[in-house]
């Protein structure tokens, strides 16, 4: 799967984009500073890991054989579950999906972590 990393990113990135403008133009009026705020913040980690799928594609072609698919999971499913819960909790979703939040940035940390060391011992 090392050269599907790329693609992912850029249709992550894709979706960002179009969060950001759907969070600026059709919720701005209907979400209060808070609520804004939080999707804001949904967007842009997931920004984060668009970018870390980005890189994570080109290390994977730039250096095939390596165990790529490590860090690029972890950076999707970390992205997916921090910025999930997090725009759901901007929309008025269950307060409990903020117990799960933390478990999407370890996700994400981990991945840039297990990116940094495959880059390092390629």
């Amino acid at each position: 799967m090392h050269g599907t990393w790329f693609p992912v990113g850029a249709i992550v990135m894709a979706v960002a984009v179009a969060g950001g403008a759907f969070g600026a133009h059709a919720l701005k009026a209907r979400l209060d500073a808070h609520h804004l705020a939080l999707w804001e913040t949904a967007v842009r980690y997931l920004v984060v890991a668009g970018v870390g799928l980005l890189a994570t594609g080109l290390a994977a072609a730039l250096h095939a054989g390596r165990a790529w698919g490590v860090p690029g999971w972890m950076l999707l499913a970390g992205g997916l579950v921090f910025s999930g819960t997090v725009a759901a909790l901007a929309l008025g979703g269950p307060r409990w999906l903020g117990t799960v939040t933390p478990i999407g940035g370890v996700l994400l940390i981990a991945g840039f972590l297990a990116l940094a060391v495959l880059w390092l011992r390629r």
